[in-house]
């Protein structure tokens, strides 16, 4: 398999104020971004490789504009906690520009990415379940861009990623074509959640109930928090 994982989008209020929880566990929060164009500002918690993006809308005309508003961004971010799940996970190569995906996809280019560069959106994703989206670059394994990535506890690069649904039988075919070739895996959960796995000299295990997010290192002792 080409693809990798990349990062984690995680769809908070305005400003973030649930990565709190994060740095109370010891975790670094690198740079922030705003997105000119489409709408929205994250917070980030980067890895050896990928990282975690706490993601909110700032302006809902640009969100809903014609170019961003396919990407249902909007929905996912305003209807968290409802209809909508708070989650995305992004797929990269690491070394090749052209790539085949599992699923059907369609090309946004916005405004604040260099002329040519996408970002493949599965097409007939569910709202219920995580965007599913592909970088259109390659992101090697080690990051060009200095960013801490050293935390409390021994986190290494992201490794997978389990999507929790309370319905698992019954899949988006973008999700499912994910999962059959080893992307994700599907477990069930009360509620949307998310479990991402990563490499690490120790077992551990952090979970954020105010996130839905599980945090798991391995192999080792298993450090509980």
């Amino acid at each position: 398999m080409t693809l990798c994982l990349d990062h984690i989008f995680i769809c908070t209020a305005v400003g973030a104020p649930e990565a709190q929880a994060l740095l109370d566990a010891g975790f670094v929060e690198g740079s922030r971004n705003v997105h000119p164009g489409q709408g929205t500002s994250n917070r980030r918690f980067f890895f050896a490789h990928g990282f975690l993006e706490f993601l909110w809308v700032h302006d809902e005309h640009e969100a809903t504009s014609a170019l961003t508003g396919p990407t249902r961004l909007w929905q996912r971010w305003s209807q968290r906690g409802e209809t909508a799940n708070p989650f995305g996970i992004c797929f990269a190569s690491q070394s090749v520009v052209e790539y085949p995906l599992p699923f059907a996809s369609w090309a946004y280019e916005p405004g604040y990415l260099p002329q040519g560069k996408r970002i493949h959106f599965a097409q007939g994703a569910a709202l219920s379940e995580p965007e599913l989206v592909a970088l259109g670059w390659p992101q090697p394994a080690v990051a060009a861009a200095p960013q801490p990535r050293a935390h409390r506890l021994p986190l290494g690069a992201m490794r997978s990623v389990s999507v929790g649904l309370a319905d698992g039988d019954t899949l988006s075919a973008p999700l499912r074509a994910a999962r059959d070739c080893g992307l994700v895996r599907v477990h069930h959960s009360p509620r949307p959640e998310l479990v991402v796995e990563f490499e690490s000299p120790n077992a551990i295990h952090l979970h954020f109930p105010s996130l839905a997010l599980t945090l798991q290192g391995r192999p080792g002792d298993v450090v509980q928090g």
